[in-house]
């Protein structure tokens, strides 16, 4: 095949890619090469109008996410940020493998968007400026593509193995002729040749925007091995030759392209969570307009200084300051706080946190990606992205097998040719080189094996975010856990149901049927709450009322159903409710986020084998305390924020 010669140029708009000749398909070659070019990548990002996508921070500073393409590996990561931050107008630059998120912030008045990222795009990674629904179409066409690749070259193997075993057979029985031999040989190819075209372009591309940029990956040999086999056979083929290797070439085809397909569906299905995070946004806001009217728009349209209305049972879509209303907020994805927190005008609220009790009008303060969501979002990006520090060992194989791979074939070459019978049997013997060296087990035997031990763990509970996480394990010696829904069962319980009377839960259900507070929630799940529906009335940061046969019923907090609790000795005992009722003792419902089974048993097992273990929350202090010595864990830290556990984190990294 045609081979293309590439030299750098100080502008990639000049760069050209030449071809120097070659014994097949030189033209096909340079279309192939020119058809990736950087110029087409970087004309096409330029014509999507970046500028519309920047973003400014609260210090003025340009900010920009853009989608990458042909990143494979931990060594994509390294080139694309190194790349940036040497350019002194760039504040921070960050890759997310997961995502292929490219996040870029800078000192607006220094750089232009466009020239900013044209040497990414010259190193061979097409940008795109990011949009969520452009990801998911995108990452769809791309497995499609895998399949159907992988479909064609199945197809191929497994016709011209038949043809090949055919061929073998009356070679070594020497009842074939050399007519029906070549005639079973051109069979062949006319089957393998568009089949290696057409199944080999996810490795051909990769390999050629690696040559591009004057580097190798493993696609390289892969890629070398596939064409040269291919290019052989024809060349066999066309002189009449016996030995040819189509079935070599596509058979070695339709396993790579199983494990790249293998690869692709385990981190497909570790997908980040920093994405599964997002579905906690809304999708839409109900803004109040100057003239009391109201609209429901998208919520990336939502401004700063907008008045927003929140139905009960909505997710706040901006951060912002109440103006009107008094209701509850499941907090928990911000302080990870079982207990629901009472809000008032003037208090400041968060997107992504939940409204329980009654509507609300907020004045938006940010929007988009600019509120606490958007920040946590970007924190635990930026926690995933600790890993490109960690380089895998197919990736630290890969920076000295591809190079040593070439130089052993090339050496082959060149010792079949010196001291050979005669030219011809150099290149075959260079091909089987690389094909006998070409990575299967590197790209079958790793992905399949990810794809099995993933799969068990997340039978068993356990989700495998990054794709070195298990070749990582081996260096943990500290176990971090949170509380609620990881050592806690996540949900909130009655514990003293035995110390309450049938008649008085029965009653308290049926109030708490009426509410979707946790508490509330946790009563109706335990007594029985059928019977006549009565009218119950929701008080924000109170509880509920509700008259029951001439009797005011009141469900709810100490101070509210004015339990006289001076003498409790377990006054801070935790999260509790008190049913009320003229003339009668109020009644104490007490709840706990139950330990999960055999927990404190894995934190024991854990510490006999030498592991730290460490306990992070956002609960309070006294609930987390209690938590750690029920489970025997001495360090333990509670009231701790997102950025909190993320700092500590890395402080142990």
């Amino acid at each position: 095949m045609g081979e293309i010669a590439l030299h750098k140029a100080p502008d990639i708009a000049d760069a050209r890619d030449r071809d120097i000749g070659g014994n097949c398909c030189a033209g096909g070659a340079t279309a192939l090469a020119q058809t990736y070019s950087p110029t087409v990548d970087y004309h096409e990002f330029v014509n999507a109008d970046p500028s519309a996508f920047v973003r400014l921070d609260e210090d003025g500073n340009a900010m920009l996410h853009l989608l990458v393409e042909n990143m494979h590996c931990a060594n994509c990561i390294k080139n694309i940020e190194g790349t940036l931050r040497a350019n002194p107008a760039v504040i921070e630059a960050r890759v997310n493998f997961s995502t292929r998120r490219l996040f870029v912030r800078w000192h607006r008045e220094a750089a232009e968007a466009g020239e900013l990222v044209r040497p990414v795009i010259a190193l061979g990674y097409p940008l795109t400026p990011y949009n969520s629904e452009m990801m998911q179409s995108a990452a769809a066409e791309e497995d499609r593509r895998l399949l159907r690749a992988l479909a064609v070259a199945g197809f191929a193997a497994a016709n011209v193995m038949l043809l090949s075993v055919a061929v073998w057979a009356g070679l070594f029985s020497e009842d074939m002729g050399p007519a029906t031999r070549d005639f079973l040989h051109w069979i062949s190819a006319l089957i393998a040749l568009p089949a290696v075209a057409y199944a080999g372009q996810p490795f051909f591309k990769s390999a050629a925007a690696a040559l591009r940029a004057g580097r190798l990956n493993m696609d390289v040999p892969i890629s070398l091995a596939v064409l040269l086999a291919a290019g052989m056979s024809l060349a066999e083929t066309i002189q009449s030759g016996e030995y040819v290797y189509f079935d070599a070439s596509v058979t070695l085809l339709f396993f790579l392209l199983i494990g790249r397909y293998l690869d692709k569906a385990a981190r497909n299905k570790a997908r980040s969570a920093a994405e599964r995070l997002l579905l906690l946004k809304s999708v839409a806001a109900t803004v109040i307009h100057p003239d009391g009217s109201r609209s429901t728009i998208a919520v990336e349209a939502v401004m700063p200084g907008s008045r927003v209305q929140v139905a009960v049972g909505e997710r706040l879509p901006v951060d912002g300051i109440i103006f009107k209303g008094r209701s509850e907020l499941d907090v928990s994805l911000v302080t990870g706080e079982s207990l629901p927190a009472v809000v008032n005008a003037g208090d400041a609220v968060y997107a992504g946190t939940l409204n329980l009790m009654a509507p609300l009008q907020i004045q938006a303060t940010k929007t988009g990606d600019d509120t606490l969501l958007g920040d946590i979002v970007r924190l635990m990006e930026a926690a995933e992205q600790g890993r490109a520090k960690y380089v895998r060992l197919a990736d630290r194989i890969a920076e000295f097998y591809a190079p040593a791979v070439h130089i052993l074939a090339a050496l082959t070459f060149i010792g079949w040719w010196a001291f050979g019978p005669s030219w011809q049997v150099a290149p075959l013997q260079a091909v089987a080189v690389l094909i006998i060296t070409c990575p299967c087990a590197l790209g079958l035997a790793v992905p399949v094996v990810q794809v099995i031990a993933s799969g068990r763990l997340l039978g068993k509970g356990i989700l495998v975010k990054a794709a070195d996480g298990l070749e990582r394990l081996a260096q943990v010696d500290t176990v971090v856990f949170d509380k609620t829904g990881t050592l806690t069962e996540g949900r909130l319980d009655l514990v003293n149901s035995a110390d309450i009377s049938a008649a008085d839960l029965n009653l308290a259900a049926r109030l708490a049927r009426s509410s979707r507070h946790p508490l509330a929630v946790a009563v109706a799940r335990v007594g029985d709450s059928s019977g006549a529906e009565i009218d119950v009335q929701e008080f924000a940061g109170q509880g509920l009322s509700a008259v029951v046969d001439g009797t005011e019923i009141r469900l709810g907090s100490r101070d509210w159903c004015t339990a006289d609790v001076d003498n409790d000795p377990d006054l801070d005992a935790g999260p509790e409710l008190w049913l009320a009722a003229t003339g009668r003792k109020p009644v104490r419902f007490m709840f706990r986020d139950q330990l999960r089974p055999g927990a404190a048993e894995a934190v024991s097992w854990l510490q006999k084998h030498g592991y730290t273990v460490e306990l992070l929350s956002g609960d309070r202090r006294k609930v987390v305390e209690e938590l750690a010595a029920a489970v025997g864990i001495s360090r333990w830290r509670a009231q701790q924020k997102p950025q909190d556990k993320v700092a500590r984190l890395q402080a142990l990294a």
